[in-house]
């Protein structure tokens, strides 16, 4: 049964992606992942596969070891609820940076490779967005400037 959780898991969070990296700027796209529920099925099955393992779960959670946590993501049950957990979270994050990015107009040729190094390495891809978030942001402030002097320049 993990089997088929694990494989179809995916599917909750495949669409999303899809529009976010090869749709963009489809207004349909930006309208979908306004809405904070696209990561409510990942959640849900996230939360059906611990419910019955939480007495297993928490007290690992709670204290965490490696000694305590390799077992656990080492069984079919617990590499499942870690793999969903990965999907929800990059899932979230990723929309983040998404929205984030078409609020500030940075080009979805360069979000493309982004968002899918997000979905495949989830922290990674944020950190390598967090620079492009903040290279954009310094051109966008010496465009302003630029724009400003020439105004200046030209009164």
């Amino acid at each position: 049964m993990m089997d088929k959780v694990f494989g179809l898991s995916g599917l909750l969070v495949m669409p999303f992606w899809f529009l976010m990296i090869f749709l963009p700027r489809a207004r349909w796209t930006r309208r979908i992942m306004e809405s904070p529920l696209v990561v409510v099925a990942p959640a849900l099955l996230y939360t059906a596969l611990v419910l019955p393992v939480i007495g297993e779960v928490l007290p690992i959670v709670n204290q965490p070891s490696l000694a305590a946590v390799a077992p656990l993501l080492g069984s079919p049950a617990g590499a499942t609820i870690g793999w969903v957990h990965f999907l929800t979270f990059d899932l979230f994050v990723g929309r983040w940076v998404y929205l984030d990015s078409r609020d500030r107009d940075i080009s979805p040729w360069l979000m493309a490779p982004v968002l899918y190094l997000t979905l495949m390495l989830g922290p990674m891809g944020f950190s390598l967005y967090l620079a492009v978030r903040a290279i954009a942001d310094r051109s966008a402030r010496a465009l302003d400037r630029t724009v400003a002097q020439r105004r200046v320049e030209e009164a």
